[in-house]
């Protein structure tokens, strides 16, 4: 199992305004020296600010960012010690290209993928396939990760409780022997 770099925190605050997710990303940007990892609008009408780097300034960066949205502010998070997949997977960047059983977990919101995905890499000997974000999808996201199947059921229910603590685990998947086609659709390039 991989751990997590203790110095990488990442923070990330939805609002339900895009002009006011603008301003809450400038204010985020300029409180702390932090790196701004994604800022978009996603549907129906949101904005999405993800920063990452130390914990004091990924802490104070989003508590500005809560701060200027004011009362348009869907959701905040905060996860120090990131786990070193999680990054790469955002952007679509798959751990391994080899792919044995797969776990799929669906939540309602973005902070809830994130820690859904933190939690099943630093419980379970998996690797994530890719942790999607909002865009397209509604406002919800979904991770996608592959091991042995004891491994994958074991992230799936770690990453299911973190989804649960939030309240925003829509559904959990797991395919223990996934077709051939499926195979070449996560993940371009396999056999």
């Amino acid at each position: 199992m991989q751990m997590a770099d203790a110095r990488m925190a990442i923070g990330i605050v939805e609002v339900d305004s895009i002009a006011l997710g603008v301003k809450s990303a400038d204010a985020m940007l300029k409180m702390a020296a932090v790196e701004l990892l994604d800022a978009y609008a996603t549907s129906p009408g949101k904005y999405l600010v993800v920063v990452g780097g130390d914990v004091a300034s990924v802490s104070a960066s989003v508590e500005a960012g809560v701060a200027e949205a004011q009362s348009s502010l869907l959701g905040q998070v905060l996860i120090a010690h990131l786990h070193e997949q999680v990054l790469p997977a955002m952007k679509g960047i798959p751990g391994t290209q080899e792919l044995r059983a797969i776990g799929v977990v669906e939540t309602a919101t973005v902070a809830s993928v994130i820690r859904a995905a933190d939690a099943a890499v630093k419980t379970a000997m998996v690797d994530l396939l890719e942790l999607r974000m909002a865009r397209g999808l509604g406002g919800k996201g979904f991770v996608t990760f592959t091991g042995d199947v004891g491994s994958v059921q074991a992230g799936v229910e770690a990453a299911a409780a973190a989804a649960t603590r939030d309240g925003a685990l829509v559904a959990t998947a797991i395919i223990p022997a996934p077709h051939g086609d499926l195979k070449r659709k996560l993940i371009p390039g396999t056999r």
